[in-house]
Formats: structure tokens, sequence, C-alpha cells
């Protein structure tokens, strides 16, 4: 309302002869429809079920037409840098990550939240220093570091640079920078089976990789977990994430895949305690 108000958006902005409106559309509801395919979709009053490219939303997006799709995130930070300038902006973070992020913590926290960051910042110093570490002394076992989609790493394996190619190097992936930590009391199993079981009903159902996939890792995940687990169980894990790697239209059945590897080959010894149990 303000920037119609303004003659910043609507007829003629400010004399310019240019037009521009803003119209809010109600999201889906579903997961899903953060992908930017799957979010068009919803938009033309479909299914959110992400298509495949080519051709690109750059080419043709939304009702046919070309189609720039952009988070809230980085929209709010266009109008400091056309402000302030590039070099302003690159003041913060690194050479191939410039400028900020905004860093939403979660899990066993002192002090979780949503914290606005360099890019390139360490993140061992955003768990301990900016949040605190976790509560009443209890060591971190865990952290995913770029929500639930990426890699696990290790209490040891902190120290790394809070960046895109930082997080890369360190076996993971920056992502939405948003780390969920894990203290010492956390069952793996559990927390994997938790995430799992998410993506799964979150799937649109198009790809049998993805369909099928996020259910049965969640099925045999549940097994392991209430002990009626067995060993071969494993390697079907290992199987499924072989088959449900880059097979799909979009990345939801990767985002199972990546925590779940690097929990089986960093805590492999929680999901064989609790099969031999």
């Amino acid at each position: 309302v303000e920037a119609y108000e303004g003659g910043y958006v609507g007829e003629n902005i400010l004399g310019s002869g240019w037009s521009c409106d803003v119209t809010v559309h109600l999201g889906a509801g579903a997961y899903i429809a953060g992908e930017e395919t799957g979010l068009m979709s919803s938009l033309m009053g479909g299914r959110a079920e992400p298509w495949i490219k080519p051709p690109f939303p750059a080419q043709s997006g939304a009702f046919g037409r070309p189609t720039t799709v952009n988070n809230v995130e980085t929209l709010a930070a266009v109008p400091m840098i056309v402000e302030e300038g590039a070099d302003w902006y690159r003041q913060w973070g690194t050479e191939k990550s410039p400028g900020t992020k905004l860093w939403c913590c979660s899990g066993h926290l002192e002090r979780p939240g949503t914290y606005e960051l360099p890019l390139g910042v360490n993140l061992r110093d955003v768990i301990y220093e900016v949040c605190g570490g976790a509560p009443n002394g209890k060591k971190i076992k865990a952290v995913i570091p770029g929500g639930s989609s990426t890699p696990m790493l290790t209490d040891a394996e902190l120290d790394c640079s809070g960046c895109y190619e930082g997080m890369a190097e360190a076996g993971s992936a920056l992502g939405t920078a948003s780390p969920i930590v894990m203290n010492e009391d956390t069952n793996i199993v559990s927390a994997m089976r938790r995430i799992a079981q998410f993506y799964a009903h979150e799937s649109c159902g198009q790809c049998v990789q993805c369909r099928e996939g996020t259910s049965w890792t969640a099925k045999i995940l549940h097994r392991i977990e209430t002990g009626d687990g067995t060993a071969e169980d494993l390697d079907t894990l290992y199987h499924l994430c072989e088959q449900m790697t880059g097979r799909t239209i979009c990345p939801l059945a990767d985002s199972v895949v990546f925590p779940l590897l690097s929990s089986l080959d960093k805590f492999k010894d929680e999901y064989e305690a609790l099969i031999k149990r």
C-alpha cells in the first residue's frame, strides 16, 4: 500500500511512463511449492508439481511467459546494493560468496533464532558464540548446517567457513543456512527417520524414485528404530540412496539422500546398535 501511495508501484511509476503492479498470492501450503517450477504450477492453478527443464523459467515460465524467480531474502538485499553500491555490499562475505546471510538456527541451542551474519563466518562461532551452544552443558553430536536436506557434520567438523564454497569443502552445503543442532542425547536414527517421513509426506509423487524411495526409506528407518531392523536393511538404504540421487525432476529425493548417507557413514554404530538390540 505504501509503495502504491508513494508512486513506486502502479501506473506511470515516478513519471517514467513505465507501469508495474505487485500481486500477492497465497501459497499452496506444500513444501514442494517452494521449488520454482512447482511454485509456478501452483500459481497457475495446478498441482504444485515441478516440471522438467528445459525450458527454464527465464525462457518459458508462469503462463508461458519468461519468468524470474527470486526469494524474499534476495529481493530484500537489492535496494541496499542499488543505493550503496556493489563494493559496499562486498565488504562482508568472501570473494565467491559476498554479502550477508540470514542464519536460521534451531535445535538444541541456548539461543535459537534468526541472525544476519556475514557469509564466511566460522560455523563453530555461529553455533557456540552466537547461539550459545547446547543447553545444560551438553555436548553437540551433529549439526545439519544448511537445513534438513544437507549432509550432517560432527562437532569436530564445525571449524569451517560458512559460505557456499566453504561448506562444500567441509563435505556439506550451505543450503538455506539453517543449522539444525543435535546434542549428545539425540538418537540419530530417530532424527533421520523423522526427516525421511517429512520428505515422504511432501513428495508430489511424480517420480517413482522419490515417491517410493522416500516412503521406503522412512519405513526401513522406523523398523530399525523400533528394534526390528536387520543388517540387510543398511545395504538396502545405501542402495536406495544410489537409486534416488540425481534421477528425479527436482532434488526432493536427494534431500533425503544427503543427510541419510552422512548419518550412515558417521553414526553407523548407532544403526548397528539398534539392529543388534
